[in-house]
């Protein structure tokens, strides 16, 4: 349990890494999600970190609104196991990194299926599972009622501004998913299930909600602000394996060995990444790196995961709270 003592500690701390980070790395940032957008905004920057009791600890732009986009794919996975069961998944979607970019047209020949959920070929096929023939928009609020369970906010909404624009900019996924078809990877209406899949990508939320989303994986699928199950426990696991291994699109490699928990980005700037048993972690800042990644978030969640020892194979025993202060 944390004390009021150690919250204003940590959140002190957390200002600090905020301020070392705000005016840096700006020389590495490769593009923008929207390099049209003014400013102000290409330089928004938030951090949250909710821990399994349901603390918050938060710097920065937090409560600035943004398009999840991808981070998407892990809430629609773990639906997509909860619909259909592992084994049937499995013979839709693989496991493996794919080593290739997000929007590769590429597929696991041998088992004739996309290589991971969280590439888009994986993630169309899915959402495919997960839409079972029904109406987009229809399958959409079930969709939206499973991210506001993890969030602990029902005003996460679609963005139809940004679904309109996303629709127009859409010709590789739609390449992408009728090849699918063609071969027996997605069944159905392609253009239903292109259109659930846009609808969950331009879902806006903001940092503190993802980092409340995170939290709710590390704590077994429980929110642990309102105690709501928002995943069966035994996916849990299965969804937090993939996002190690297949999180951070072709940096996922780097990331599982110098950070070495499961996490997700996604195009707009949001990361979010999971401790286990202790802690969800979101940052939020629009520069992306040459793989699409967060420059100021990839930075925060390394300098996190190293001063609290969060690598997976750190072997660190000490209160990870504690460590933040020590």
């Amino acid at each position: 349990m944390t004390t009021p003592d150690l919250e204003r500690r940590v959140n002190s701390r957390l200002d600090e890494l905020y301020e070392r980070h705000v005016d840096e790395h700006e020389d590495e940032v490769v593009e923008y999600y929207d390099p049209e957008a003014p400013e102000e905004e290409k330089e928004s920057f938030g951090v949250s970190l909710v821990s399994t009791d349901g603390v918050a600890f938060e710097t920065g732009d937090h409560d600035l609104p943004f398009p999840i986009q991808s981070i998407s794919k892990a809430f629609v996975y773990g639906m997509a196991l909860e619909d259909c069961g592992r084994e049937a998944v499995l013979e839709k979607v693989g496991v493996e990194p794919s080593g290739e970019a997000f929007n590769s047209i590429e597929f696991d020949d041998k088992a004739r299926r996309p290589h991971n959920p969280m590439v888009n070929a994986g993630a169309l096929a899915t959402t495919s599972l997960v839409l079972h023939g029904d109406e987009p928009e229809k399958c959409m609020e079930r969709i939206l009622a499973a991210l506001r369970r993890y969030a602990a906010n029902d005003s996460l909404h679609v963005d139809e501004e940004l679904l309109a624009a996303q629709f127009e900019d859409t010709d590789r996924n739609r390449a992408i998913a009728y090849l699918m078809r063609s071969q027996g990877m997605i069944e159905g209406d392609v253009e239903a299930v292109l259109e659930l899949y846009l609808r969950q990508c331009s879902v806006f939320a903001t940092t503190h909600d993802l980092g409340m989303m995170a939290a709710t994986l590390a704590n077994g699928g429980v929110n642990p602000e309102t105690n709501v199950r928002a995943l069966e426990g035994r996916y849990v696991r299965d969804v937090l394996s993939v996002l190690y291994t297949c999180g951070m699109y072709d940096a996922a490699g780097q990331w599982a060995y110098e950070i070495g928990i499961p996490a997700k980005s996604g195009v707009s700037g949001g990361i979010m990444a999971i401790v286990p048993g202790k802690l969800g972690i979101a940052v939020y800042s629009p520069g992306l790196d040459e793989y699409g990644n967060s420059v100021r978030g990839v930075k925060v969640c390394e300098e996190i995961s190293d001063r609290l020892g969060l690598h997976v194979f750190a072997n660190e025993s000490e209160d990870i709270l504690l460590r933040a202060v020590g």
